[in-house]
């Protein structure tokens, strides 16, 4: 039977407690949201709506093609020169989705013969942009600038080194400094992804790279999404403008794939602007991290301290934090539930994101929703 072998795979699944499903939430929902990536607030800002309105309005629905054909507006390129600049890079390009960018980034600048160092912690996109990549990968302990060098000393050709800048399963930073200072010992780029780092790092949320004091550096290429701080979709990539050029030219997901819509773009401008105008709402995404970190650990959980937005909470086993996060809707407040293989070290967590538009009140109903779920 055609497919049958899907059947076998489902069984297994509901076994090991890992069944995922689909639940689409309403536009008024009543839940106290602890689980989007929408780290600042900005999803329903009247002005990133309107942005994503006007633009609608101004381009249509849609884009109409592939950036190289039709798909590429004047408010794409506004985007780019806007989100390069603020960030600290010569150059960038936007597409589709945040997924696209990192695919486009390592698969176009790992080619036949070249090395890709990457983290055993790397989020899904970049993983996959290995796989896809023509260059030969090996993966590395977990944010260990030592085994990257090592493994860059047994290669004699092109190489590039592909990190999270902050992880997306406990939200813990990479070491950046020592990361570039391995790269530029043996001659390698640094690919990053500052999906988790934009808008909540750096001075004004400008993110990690910026931080570090790498952005705008040759050897540095960083990938970033629009679908979290600024409350948008898409992605980016930021770099050297030659780089940037060379993406154009030679990234699969950005020839082939049709352009971003009008509607994000507009968006993700206009919460890019906001953000620009209201720098503290970085350092209050940083501020409400701690503070909910802090009263989860005084209530006896085990969770981890964040060193962006990311907050993690330990559960006994994926069945145990199915549960928890299905009480603690009930109860409602809606947390997110990492278990393998979403989590590279097999260990289930709730993921909770910090908001930078929580209050005292609400952070103190979430832990005390979170404490009496526990299981």
């Amino acid at each position: 039977m055609a497919f049958g072998w899907i059947d076998a795979q489902a069984e297994q699944r509901r076994r090991a407690g890992l069944v995922r499903t689909l639940r689409p939430r309403p536009a008024d929902s009543p839940l106290l949201d602890l689980a989007s990536n929408d780290y600042l607030g900005l999803a329903h800002h009247p002005e990133v709506v309107e942005g994503a309105a006007a633009a609608a309005r101004t381009w249509g629905g849609g884009s109409t093609g592939s950036r190289l054909v039709t798909g590429t507006t004047e408010l794409h390129t506004e985007l780019e020169r806007e989100l390069a600049a603020f960030c600290g890079f010569e150059a960038a390009l936007v597409f589709s989705s945040g997924y696209a960018a990192n695919l486009a980034a390592v698969t176009a600048l790992a080619p036949h013969g070249s090395l890709i160092v990457s983290d055993a912690g790397n989020h899904a996109s970049l993983i996959d942009g290995c796989r896809l990549a023509r260059g030969t990968t090996q993966v590395v302990g977990h944010a260990d600038p030592e085994a990257v060098g090592k493994a860059l000393r047994t290669h004699a050709g092109p190489a590039v080194v592909a990190s999270d800048t902050v992880f997306s399963v406990d939200g813990d930073a990479a070491p950046l400094d020592a990361l570039a200072a391995a790269c530029r010992e043996h001659g390698a780029g640094l690919v990053v992804d500052d999906a988790h780092g934009l808008g909540v790092l750096g001075d004004g949320g400008r993110g990690a790279p910026h931080a570090a004091g790498l952005a705008g550096a040759d050897d540095v290429v960083a990938t970033v999404t629009l679908s979290k701080s600024l409350g948008s979709q898409g992605g980016a990539v930021l770099g050297p403008a030659r780089v940037i050029d060379h993406l154009v030219n030679a990234a699969r997901t950005f020839i082939f794939d049709t352009g971003l819509a009008p509607a994000a773009a507009g968006a993700a401008l206009a919460a890019l602007r906001l953000l620009r105008r209201e720098p503290q709402r970085a350092a209050r995404a940083r501020a409400v991290a701690g503070d909910l970190h802090a009263r989860l650990t005084a209530a006896g959980l085990d969770a981890v301290r964040p060193d962006a937005a990311v907050v993690s909470v330990r559960a006994p086993s994926p069945e145990g934090a199915v549960r928890w996060a299905a009480d603690c809707r009930t109860a409602g407040l809606a947390v997110g539930c990492f278990r393998p293989p979403s989590v590279p070290d097999g260990v289930s967590r709730l993921r909770l994101t910090a908001r930078a538009d929580l209050t005292e009140v609400q952070l103190d109903g979430a832990v005390r929703v979170i404490g009496g779920t526990r299981p």
